[in-house]
Formats: C-alpha cells, structure tokens, sequence
C-alpha cells in the first residue's frame, strides 16, 4: 500500500482531506463565496465546517472607500467654508451656509457610524 504524500500548507502541516460531494451550482456558489472572502476553497470550507466567522473582503474594501469619502466630504466642506469666508456677504445667506455645513457634519457622522457598523460585523 503506498503512504499518503504529507503536504504543508499555511502555517501548519494538514494532509488529511474529506471528499465532499456536491452539485456543479453548489460548487460554484462555494468557489465564489470562498473568493469574496478573500480564501481559498479550502480554507473557505474549513472555516465554515469548524463554525469560525468568515470576513467578507469586499465589506471591508468598501469600509475603506467610505473612509475616502468621508475625507472629500470634510475637504469639500473646508473649501467651501474657506471660500465663503473670503466672499463674505457675496451671495450666500450665512443661515444657509450655516445649515450647509450642519448638514456635511450630519453626512459624515453618518458615514463614519455605518462604517463602524460593518468593522463590528466582521470581528
């Protein structure tokens, strides 16, 4: 009888292996899942087995473009301040102005809270 080849992947030595026995749609479900967790197959597969959390890699790609966002959001806020103060009385009710800027402050606390949200969900 020939020895079962000993293989190491990752940081530990792992040359056990279970078949399982699924449809070709199960399968793609399970290789496109295991990529947008950003794992392999099998690591994907594991994880799930041993009922450990899987962390979405596109949630925290797009935790990251919200905090890109939010930082335009505050520049463009400065600019617009910064121009108003310069063009003072020029066109601009400074109540308006003012419940502009309340309004920047509110979208990016809103933001920030959603991101917040999504990096609690993934830990």
């Amino acid at each position: 009888m020939a020895e079962k080849k000993k293989t190491t992947y990752g940081t530990r030595p792992r040359n056990e292996y279970i078949k399982v026995f699924v449809t070709e749609d199960e399968r793609a479900e399970l290789v496109a899942r295991a990529a947008q967790a950003g794992m392999s197959q099998s690591a994907f597969l594991r994880a799930v087995g041993l009922n450990e959390p899987i962390r979405s890699v596109i949630d925290l790609r797009a935790v990251a473009d919200l905090g890109k966002v939010n930082g335009d959001l505050g520049r463009v806020a400065g600019l617009l301040k910064l121009w108003l103060a310069e063009k003072r009385g020029e066109g601009a009710n400074a109540i308006d102005v003012e419940s502009a800027m309340m309004e920047f402050r509110r979208l990016q606390v809103a933001i920030g809270m959603k991101m917040g949200d999504v990096v609690k969900a993934h830990k």
